[in-house]
């Protein structure tokens, strides 16, 4: 069973959209993501604002893994 980095269970993180590599809506990882989605927070509308002015948009949903 994966855990939190406090040894702890995992937390649902997102359910809509579904979140995580599984789509379980926890941070869960395995050897076949090669990204390493292993990282859920809360931020701020003002975060997402500046990664998409970055080139990474958070906000947007991937429907290639939706």
């Amino acid at each position: 069973m994966a855990r939190n980095v406090l040894g702890g269970e995992l937390q649902t993180c997102g359910t809509d959209p579904m979140t995580g590599f599984y789509r379980t809506g926890c941070c869960d990882t395995g050897a076949e993501d090669v990204g390493v989605h292993t990282v859920c927070a809360r931020v701020t509308a003002e975060f997402l604002a500046f990664s998409a002015r970055a080139g990474n948009d958070l906000a947007k949903v991937n429907r290639r893994h939706s």
